[in-house]
């Protein structure tokens, strides 16, 4: 019976030894950087935003970031630091909703860190949502101050192999500057691509009433975002709004809530425009590159140049709108624009 007992607490202590072990290897490496700045020379694998984005508001070495859904995966954060001088990171999740950039930034301004600049990519359509809710649940063990639960972490099976073992195993650096890019390379932006893929919106009979999206939007506002610009006063909001390409406009026409949505967009920077540390830039309007498919790879995405033109402009004030007036005239031209598109046109040819 006490050779038993023995062999018993002989087991449970190479046990515990082997949690400790794992635990403390995974503290050492922290690859979701929930303790400490990555480590020199490690190989870290950065994949996974709704993990490793917390960790890297907290420790990362930054005074500007970037803010967004799969718009803005595409910014090099080399280019801020090349024409605006600032060390920038991107904490973006794609399929972002206003309660997803909330959570991130509550992080941000807990870290302790000098934020100079937020360039935040506005996704309207998400506005138009709850003032909850995100895209995904977010593991809540990495976005609090409760080391008790980090448990769940330090002895997660996944992080153990997959980002502690594996880059050993397999090096192969992620560069944070390009962090999360989307995977398609320059051969699927093309418009036979496209429209190979593109399913167009069924015809909605009824026009949406062209307030029907303000309540919604005036909520995410007043909870998920203006507190963050009324409480850091010495900190720059870009606010931007990406150019998604015609083929969206064709189903806001199909799904007939066009004045709705410019509506909207109107609301976002009349609202935003009133606070002194926000600026506000407007893309939809750029003909050039809204109405070419050949810069997108999906009715959304376009191509990484893009976002370096964005970037450019962030530095010498192209397409920033600075009045009501002046979003009224960028909405004014993106309708028109639209408006005088050929879309039977591009309908009638087989991709």
């Amino acid at each position: 019976m006490k050779r038993l007992k023995k062999w018993i607490l002989s087991i449970v202590s190479l046990i515990l030894i082997l949690l400790l072990l794992a635990a403390a290897l995974v503290v050492w490496v922290d690859p979701f950087f929930q303790y400490h700045a990555p480590l020199e020379g490690f190989p870290y694998l950065v994949d996974n935003q709704l993990t490793q984005n917390p960790g890297m508001a907290k420790h990362l070495d930054y005074d500007s970031v970037i803010l967004g859904s799969s718009m803005t995966v595409n910014f090099n954060t080399n280019w801020f630091e090349e024409l605006m001088g600032l060390r920038t990171i991107k904490l973006n999740y794609s399929g972002a909703y206003p309660k997803d950039q909330a959570n991130i930034m509550d992080i941000i301004f807990d870290s302790g860190h000098e934020v100079k600049t937020v360039f935040l990519g506005v996704d309207v359509m998400t506005y138009t949502g709850g003032v909850d809710e995100t895209k995904y649940p977010i593991p809540s063990y990495l976005y609090d101050n409760n080391y008790l639960n980090d448990v769940q972490y330090l002895l997660n099976k996944d992080v153990i192999l997959n980002y502690v073992l594996r880059p050993l195993a397999d090096p192969d650096k992620t560069d944070l500057a390009t962090v999360y890019q989307s995977w398609w390379t320059d051969e699927y932006y093309n418009i036979q691509w496209v429209m190979h893929n593109y399913v167009p919106s069924e015809e909605a009979a009824q026009e949406t009433p062209a307030d029907a999206y303000i309540e919604s939007t005036d909520k995410n506002l007043r909870v998920n975002l203006c507190p963050y610009i009324e409480q850091n006063p010495d900190t720059d909001f870009y606010i931007f709004f990406p150019p998604y390409s015609i083929l969206y406009w064709n189903d806001v026409r199909q799904e007939n809530h066009m004045e709705a949505t410019l509506r909207e967009y109107a609301y976002i920077a009349e609202t935003l425009l009133a606070y002194d540390n926000v600026r506000v830039f407007y893309f939809p309007n750029r003909e050039e590159i809204v109405t070419d498919l050949n810069n997108y790879a999906d009715y959304t995405h376009y191509h990484a140049r893009y976002n370096r033109f964005m970037t450019e402009c962030f530095a010498d004030g192209t397409c920033e709108v600075r009045s009501a007036e002046e979003m009224a005239q960028a909405l004014e031209e993106t309708l028109d624009m639209i408006e005088r598109f050929d879309f039977e046109e591009l309908f009638s040819v087989e991709y």
